[in-house]
């Protein structure tokens, strides 16, 4: 394993063109904008059609249609159609992004509890209060499911980007690819690895912080801890004291 362009220090400098800090920044770009745009579409969608019922043909349908839709060969149609440039790869990596997100919205709205949602109309709130007071609170852990999934997508397959001649990860892969140098493909192959775990553990960090322990299961394991040492002086106290 050649990992010399990996551990060469030049290649972390911050002002090189071609190093890893500007390479990773550009890479997660096209991350930060993919996700933005894709969870601006989908998640009001999914939104909608989770709280009132209408169009999960559709929804579902079409997440399956966008996963089963090449990446490298949209982006390919995307540059005949629109030429060089970011706007065909936001395209094809926001497809990527639009189908988990859609259907785990969707699928975490309607898996709420209905009584739930009859207390909550019982007790007065409208469809727009039940739906972001109850139905999203208790739907987040399957959203926030489809975020990270989305989020992991893209930035494994934002390495198409150095294809149509833009900068991130990508440009280490095709450019090592090009030169027979398999040590900066592996330096690639590693960084994107590591980005992808990174922003991974992160959004994790984000829905332990965000969701209720009671909906992740966090509630009920320290239930279990502390009944289990609750329970040790009660034993303890029906031992007969001897005489």
């Amino acid at each position: 394993m050649d990992l010399s362009y990996l551990l060469d220090p030049e290649n972390w400098s911050a002002s090189a063109p071609g190093g890893f800090p500007q390479l990773t920044l550009a890479h997660l770009g096209y991350t930060a904008l993919a996700m933005l745009i894709g969870t601006a579409i989908a998640l009001p969608v999914g939104l909608w059609i989770g709280h009132t019922g209408r169009g999960s043909f559709v929804a579902i349908n079409a997440g399956n249609a966008g996963r089963s839709l090449p990446t490298l060969g949209l982006l390919m149609l995307m540059v005949t159609l629109l030429g060089l440039g970011l706007a065909p790869v936001l395209i094809a990596l926001t497809v990527l992004v639009v189908p988990p997100i859609l259907t785990s919205t969707y699928a975490g709205i309607r898996g709420v509890d209905p009584a739930l949602v009859d207390a909550a109309t019982a007790m007065g709130m409208r469809p727009r209060q039940v739906l972001w007071q109850v139905e999203v609170p208790m739907a987040l852990p399957v959203m926030m499911g489809g975020l990270r999934s989305a989020t992991l997508q893209v930035v494994a397959t934002a390495t198409v980007a150095a294809a149509v001649g833009l900068s991130g990860l990508g440009r280490l892969l095709i450019d090592g690819l090009a030169l027979n140098d398999y040590s900066r493909v592996l330096a690639g192959a590693l960084a994107v690895a590591v980005v992808a775990i990174t922003l991974d553990l992160l959004l994790g960090l984000v829905q332990r912080l965000t969701v209720s322990p009671g909906l992740d299961g966090r509630a009920e394991a320290r239930g279990a801890r502390r009944g289990t040492t609750d329970t040790e002086p009660e034993l303890l106290g029906d031992r007969p004291t001897p005489a």
